[in-house]
């Protein structure tokens, strides 16, 4: 099996960088492959001493962002964005494509805001978890897009649950108490993403116990709750478009701001002539 397959049947993560575009003088380059591991070691090479080691710098926040995208690179070295690099014409477009499982979304509580997140999670391309003490809910006929399903006592279920670093954790459970107690099982593992729905001082109530009771705080400190990006949402399809946007902002990085104000025209540069989302709708 090649590292690339094994990484999307769970093994470490991999980094392939393929160049796609090189200057006028140097088109033998393009296709050019390197594979790199987190641990920084690689194989093969983009045949240019510079270039590799321009991708090998670029490699550690790629694997951050679990991303698939293209970084631009004159012949010094120098990253570049889109606009500056079609100016300077002479350069390297290289694709950086993360090989890894497709992460896990576990939602905890199988309610209305929990089938929401499940729909929005699946077409968002995470691997769907659902637990639930409730049979009538936790069901292949309520999730069909879930790729497991397990009803049982949340304590019971969540204890040794597999949870790692690829894991973004939902407890919309339908009461605090089961919050509470997921929420005690799930915080100190190593989630990417942990959080957990309620009003402010539902929430503040059940952190503090968990304090209280001896968990770790700064496991505590970095749940996320109250839960997802203020977007006024009010129904439960409106909430999962929120927790989602704050799980993906977690995982890809971003600032949350509207795209108008990161797009937000500098001086000189005509607004046709900005990247963003619409840029390659067409």
């Amino acid at each position: 099996m090649t590292e690339t397959a094994a990484a999307l049947e769970g093994g470490p993560p991999v980094l392939v960088a393929t160049v796609i575009a090189a200057p006028p003088n140097a088109p033998s380059q393009v296709g050019a492959k390197m594979l790199v591991r987190p641990d920084g070691s690689s194989t093969g090479e983009l045949r240019d001493e510079i270039l590799d080691a321009a991708v090998l710098d670029e490699a550690p926040d790629a694997f951050r962002r679990h991303s698939v995208e293209t970084v631009y690179v004159d012949r010094s070295g120098r990253r570049l964005n889109r606009l500056d690099a079609a100016a300077e014409g002479d350069v390297y477009q290289v694709m950086l494509e993360v090989h890894e499982r497709p992460a896990t979304l576990l939602i905890v509580g199988a309610g209305h805001v929990g089938k929401a997140l499940a729909t929005i999670g699946d077409m968002c391309g995470f691997s769907v978890e659902i637990i639930d003490d409730r049979p009538e809910f936790a069901n292949p006929e309520s999730f069909p897009e879930a790729d497991r399903i397990t009803c049982g006592r949340f304590d019971e279920v969540l204890d040794g649950y597999p949870i790692d670093s690829n894991t973004y954790v939902v407890c919309v459970t339908r009461g605090h108490k089961h919050d509470e107690t997921s929420l005690r099982l799930v915080a100190p593992t190593d989630a990417a993403y942990v959080g957990m729905i309620g009003s402010k001082r539902r929430v503040g109530a059940v952190l503090q116990h968990l304090i209280e009771d001896g968990i770790d705080v700064r496991a505590v400190e970095r749940v996320h709750t109250p839960i997802g990006l203020d977007i006024g949402a009010e129904t439960p399809e409106e909430i999962g478009v929120s927790i989602m946007a704050e799980i993906i902002r977690a995982r890809r990085g971003g600032s949350a701001l509207s795209m108008r104000e990161v797009n937000r025209p500098r001086r000189g540069v005509a607004p046709e002539d900005r990247a963003g989302p619409e840029a390659d709708a067409t």
